[in-house]
């Protein structure tokens, strides 16, 4: 259960029922319906959240975000992209693989993004040259600042969500 309430369409402010209806298309999340405590971080966190990661292949996206969210332990966003990765063809076996830090299936390319972006998300004070090399051989510079960009939006919607007590808006997929 939510340990905040959640700011529902019918007790929306008019400014956040605008967004709802035309950014949300009538159906917000419930990390949304949290948010909306702070319309102006409604209003400008829904653009930047659809503009990170865009210039990177979409099942690169939802791995990283996947992976992220798994070494976080956060369920919410787990889930919400077990669904979207469906989508673009991930599988349980990938989601087994991404759990176990397996990333012996997938392209030198994503295992380059995956390995890194582990990297960022347990011990980014440890970086070095030699752990970026292999982003140099695959990636844009553009790409490089999204996987950054990509791995610090999971660890903060990670620590948004489930913090937060937020549930669910639909049925659970196992991994």
């Amino acid at each position: 259960m939510a340990r905040i309430a959640l700011i529902g369409p019918d007790a929306a402010s008019p400014e956040v029922a605008e967004i709802y209806d035309r950014t949300l298309r009538g159906k917000p999340g419930n990390a949304q319906k949290a948010l909306a405590h702070r319309p102006e971080m409604l209003r400008t966190f829904l653009p930047f959240y659809a503009s990170v990661g865009r210039s990177l292949e979409r099942k690169l996206y939802e791995l990283i975000y996947l992976r992220v969210s798994l070494i976080n332990g956060c369920h919410y966003c787990t889930q919400h992209h077990l669904a979207s990765s469906m989508r673009v063809g991930l599988t349980a076996d990938d989601w087994a693989a991404l759990r176990a830090g397996d990333y012996s299936r997938y392209s030198e390319k994503e295992g380059a993004a995956l390995s890194y972006v582990e990297k960022l998300t347990r011990t980014p004070h440890l970086i070095t040259d030699a752990d970026f090399a292999p982003l140099k051989k695959h990636f844009t510079e553009a790409e490089i600042v999204d996987i950054h960009l990509l791995a610090g939006l999971a660890n903060l919607t990670n620590r948004f969500t489930d913090p937060l007590g937020l549930e669910l808006e639909m049925p659970e997929e196992k991994i």
